[in-house]
């Protein structure tokens, strides 16, 4: 599945939890916080150039050296995600503390 795919399935998937939290909650706007912090999580995953965070960190800060070869002519496996604990331990803070904060405001 591509990324389309998966841009359409997160979106199917945010539909349902925006839909069962006004069922749950009957707040708009419990909704529309859900609806926006599901668009900001989805493109926060989905949306960043993994070609230029999978190098180390301290290259971060450089600019990406420009493509030679045609769109064709790329390794398919060099644009998928590639685990760095760096990178997954600042995502998952960043979206566990975003998630904490998304269901203290939908509990309330």
């Amino acid at each position: 599945m591509g990324r389309d795919g998966a841009l359409q399935s997160c979106l199917v998937a945010l539909a349902v939890v925006v839909i069962v939290v006004g069922v749950w909650t009957f707040s708009f706007q419990k909704m529309m916080a859900t609806y926006f912090l599901g668009l900001l999580g989805i493109a926060g995953i989905l949306l960043p150039d993994w070609e230029f965070f999978d190098r180390d960190f301290s290259q971060w800060f450089t600019p990406l050296p420009a493509r030679r070869g045609a769109a064709s002519n790329l390794d398919p496996d060099a644009i998928r995600f590639k685990f760095s604990p760096l990178r997954v331990a600042a995502i998952a803070i960043i979206y566990g503390f975003g998630l904490y904060k998304w269901w203290m405001f939908v509990i309330s």
